[in-house]
């Protein structure tokens, strides 16, 4: 194909030489020529034979010129040619190896023209691909790493039981519905961020106060405070502070960022719940006392499966996904998260616009 190509573009200029060398023979054959005879009969020259020298002469030149402006022009052309379908060869060779999945190999770009820009579409989009690919496998083997605890674990009790090793008493069995809890609840986590990523299509927009979204998530948790001695705060500014999004998406939003709060809050802590009108947004954040976030693990934090501390999160239930799920429906709304943490307090924010 690029062979091909490259000769339709090199038999384009042909056409055109041809045309400028016809054009210029017959203007010589019917201007020139005649201007030299009369020329040559004011001075009294017989015209006849000058005539045919002149005609043969300049044929002779200007098909000596043809010749070498031709073998130029196709020499250029070629030369530049090749040089345009150097990446479009190079994105072919490369479309292969993506769909063989290998995403190392990007494009040569050495030009900013149409071509080149191309090029550097191209490479964002191999990027991007490879990206999404880095991103299911790691998905992929966190899964399979969140799995396996729990899974083993049962195994363990189940083959214990079976060789009586273990007695079949309550604590045994409340050990293996904490088990066959930690999965679902694992299930249901995937299912809410499957469905988070697409929330952007199902958006049923409608306006409500944020205190109405506040009344009703703050009884579910009121208990779990209490037994931890969790000062809660809600700062509402101004109490109509309005917004124009899906209640329920957002329900679940902020019922993630208060089960994280409360997961990492120490007994005695504190949890604050501030909003407040911007510029162009409505910005609510919910703030909370306890060790705090590495300012390296800070960009990470709303990453599938992240944790700052396997181990830690593993034994308070967490499976780093509820801020995942929480960036995906504020970015649906087209909003924007962020966190800050320092000084023993942490807080996540989220934007949304009015």
């Amino acid at each position: 194909m690029k062979k091909h190509l490259l000769w339709k573009l090199l038999l384009n200029v042909v056409p055109v030489i041809l045309l400028t060398i016809l054009v210029v023979w017959l203007a010589i054959d019917s201007l020139a020529a005649t201007y030299f005879m009369r020329l040559m009969e004011n001075y009294a020259i017989a015209p006849h034979d000058s005539h045919r020298m002149f005609i043969e002469s300049v044929h002779r030149y200007l098909l000596w010129a043809a010749l070498a402006s031709l073998a130029l022009a196709l020499a250029l052309s070629y030369l530049m040619t090749k040089r345009v379908l150097r990446p479009l060869s190079q994105m072919t060779q490369i479309s292969k190896e993506l769909a063989a999945g290998n995403f190392a190999n990007r494009v040569e770009v050495v030009s900013k023209d149409e071509v080149g820009q191309l090029g550097v579409a191209f490479n964002q989009m191999a990027d991007s691909l490879a990206g999404l690919e880095a991103l299911r496998r790691s998905m992929v083997t966190d899964i399979a790493h969140e799995l396996r605890t729990p899974l083993t674990n049962l195994r363990g009790y189940f083959e214990g039981l079976s060789d009586a090793v273990i007695p079949p008493s309550v604590e045994t069995f409340r050990m293996l519905e904490n088990e066959t809890l930690r999965l679902v609840h694992l299930v249901d986590d995937l299912q809410q961020l499957t469905k988070a990523e697409s929330a952007k299509v199902f958006l049923q927009r409608k306006e409500f106060q944020v205190t109405s979204l506040i009344e009703q998530l703050l009884p579910l948790f009121e208990l779990r405070f209490k037994d931890k001695e969790i000062s809660l705060r809600v700062t509402i500014h101004p109490d109509e502070l309005v917004l124009h999004a899906d209640f329920d998406k957002l329900l679940q939003a902020f019922r993630n960022l208060l089960e994280n709060a409360l997961r990492y809050t120490p007994e005695g802590g504190e949890v604050k719940i501030k909003g407040r009108q911007l510029s162009s947004a409505v910005e609510i954040s919910v703030t909370n006392s306890g060790e705090g976030i590495a300012a390296a693990d800070q960009p990470f934090i709303f990453e599938r499966f992240f944790r700052t501390d396997r181990s830690r999160s593993r034994e308070h239930g967490g499976a780093g996904i509820g801020l995942a799920i929480v960036k995906e429906i504020i970015e649906a709304h087209g909003g924007q998260v962020g966190v800050e943490s320092s000084g023993g307090m942490t807080r996540i924010w989220l934007q949304l616009p009015l």
